[in-house]
């Protein structure tokens, strides 16, 4: 009911809104109704400035989508030309100089009402495989609905365009409000914290650019080419700041170099920082990975040799390689319409050690025996967005991994590990199968309404097996790995095999002006299931919740 009312004030502002254009006498009616900021349909020269606004934030980014032919490219300059305002007088500065160098701010102010049923307790962004089943152990969230404001999706940026050495130079900085904060935060002050989204050099020079930084990973999937400029990749009009579910998308340290074969096509190849990674639901201490039991004489498996949620800083984790990544994108015109396709591979390494002592008093002060083992996964991805008729986007994502879960959010295991096969063998590692889909469209109806919705999924594939490496094979015995077999009900809750979210939504601007900047309103609604490898007796089969997002945003000319 809270969020049907949510969605019936939105809609009443939405009626209204034509009454407030009227009475501001300025608006700006060849503005586009996405989130982006104020030149969505400008020209390349002038976009460059303002796409940077709405491309920083996941309901923006149909500033390239909805009009994909005047998208900026990441190598464009922001034009001299001043826009001149109401009554004549020149407008607010989209960007300043500082010798050849052009700065230019990016930012909006947000205010974002999110409401649950039932209670996952994540903030604005959504950990979809917290969500609760209706077991006792997870009462009395799962019988309780959440409702909260938030300033925190808030951005901060600049970007800085220069011609270096014959080549054209981005400096780009984003930033928003939602970093680790105290878990005292709602009592008093909501003091949040102000953290790095994007901070990178991208320097194109001829048909070759490279960049430095961080960036999305270029796994992410792209609206245009492989840029790198926010605008020009795909993560949703979604208002949840974790965006769509089955979305493959990170923001990492990276370098990446891509050649442009013309306008229409490009490859690149990207070094992205590596995580060997365990455990599931995004990083929760829940385990959703059972591991082995190690054989007398030989230690415990040390699960912090992995990134496990439960005990690893992040920067503790004995990564072999950085991940390697290859992405082709092509940008043709298909019957007079914008028609994006791309391919991406994806190569991951992994590497375990086992250590024996070679007293029985287990002591590693004694010598002993050190056994490592390594795997190699992997994933490929396939993508496309077709502007199917004038401003209506068809979209359509796929990813397939083996050992690539922590490149969807985080949301599946990349490993699990395999007992010893007797007291002298190591333990080994073994990538686990997962994979996810997106498809969806978004229609900018009128120059100030845009429409969207997506249908998604995450698969997780089972590998279960027993503790002990000569313990027999059966169902029973499987009570390792991942899906593993078990009694208990929180445990078979975290071994999730599919999750899905169906999301809709629409965006209408309310006033925009290129001296004073755009006030929007970001709606959206999604259904959200997941169903579990183990059904232990007399609990439910799945979970279901239903979430709502009203977000009203005032960004920067």
């Amino acid at each position: 009911m809270r969020a049907l009312l949510g969605w019936v004030l939105a809609l009443g502002l939405v009626v209204a809104s034509p009454a407030l254009a009227a009475n501001n006498g300025v608006a700006d009616n060849t503005g586009s109704a996405t989130s982006a900021s104020v030149a969505s349909t400008a020209t390349d020269s002038a976009a460059s400035a303002s796409d940077d606004n709405s491309g920083s934030t996941p309901s923006a980014t149909a500033g390239a989508a909805a009009s994909s032919a005047t998208a900026t490219s990441s190598s464009t300059t922001p034009a001299a030309a001043e826009p001149q305002g109401q009554n004549g007088e020149p407008a607010a500065p989209l960007f300043f100089r500082i010798g050849a160098a052009t700065f230019t701010p990016l930012g909006f102010l947000d205010l974002t009402n999110v409401f649950r049923s039932p209670v996952i307790g994540s903030g604005i962004g959504t950990n979809f495989a917290s969500l609760p089943y209706r077991i006792p152990g997870n009462f009395p969230g799962a019988g309780l609905t959440e409702d909260r404001f938030s300033a925190q999706n808030s951005r901060l940026g600049f970007r800085i365009d220069s011609t270096v050495w014959g080549g054209k130079a981005i400096g780009y900085l984003e930033t928003d409000f939602l970093g680790n904060a105290a878990t005292s935060i709602s009592a008093t002050s909501n003091s949040v914290t102000l953290r790095m989204r994007v901070y990178f050099l991208d320097y194109t020079k001829g048909s070759w650019e490279v960049l430095a930084g961080q960036d999305w990973s270029m796994l992410t999937p792209n609206r245009k080419g492989i840029d790198p400029i926010p605008a020009n990749i795909f993560f949703s009009q979604d208002m949840d700041t974790n965006y769509q579910l089955g979305l493959v998308w990170e923001r990492t340290p990276q370098v990446r170099f891509i050649y442009h074969a013309g306008s229409m096509a490009a490859f690149g190849v990207s070094l992205e920082n590596a995580n060997q990674y365990l455990y599931g639901e995004n990083g929760l201490s829940t385990s959703a990975v059972a591991t082995p039991t190690a054989l007398t004489g030989t230690n415990p498996f040390a699960t912090a040799q992995l990134d496990n949620g439960a005990n690893s800083s992040g920067t503790n984790i004995p990564n072999l390689f950085p991940d390697l990544i290859v992405k082709a994108a092509f940008d043709p015109m298909v019957g007079g319409r914008n028609f994006h396709f791309e391919v991406s591979g994806l190569l991951k390494e992994f590497k375990i050690n086992t250590f024996m002592p070679s007293t029985a008093t287990n002591s590693t002060n004694s010598g002993g025996t050190s056994i490592n083992s390594t795997a190699v996964g992997g994933g490929v991805s396939a993508n496309i967005n077709l502007e199917l008729f004038k401003n209506f986007h068809f979209i359509a994502n796929s990813y397939w991994s083996d050992g690539g879960g922590q490149k969807i959010f985080a949301q599946a295991p990349d490993v699990v590990i395999h007992p010893q096969v007797n007291a002298t063998s190591p333990f080994t590692v073994s990538p686990l199968h997962s994979g996810s889909g997106i498809v969806g469209a978004e229609w900018q109806a009128t120059p100030k309404m845009m429409f969207f919705g997506y249908y998604s999924a995450i698969y997780v594939s089972k590998d279960a097996f027993p503790c002990l490496g000569a313990t027999p094979n059966t169902a029973a015995n499987d009570t390792c790995g991942y899906g593993a077999t078990t009694a208990s009900v929180t445990t078979a809750e975290a071994s999730n095999r599919m999750m899905s979210e169906g999301t809709i939504g629409f965006i209408p601007v309310f006033w925009r002006n290129p001296t004073y900047g755009t006030v929007q309103l970001i709606t959206q609604y999604s259904y959200l299931n997941r169903v579990p490898w183990i059904l232990v007796p007399n609990t439910p089969r799945e979970a279901h919740g239903s979430m709502a997002w009203v977000d009203l945003r005032y960004v920067i000319p």
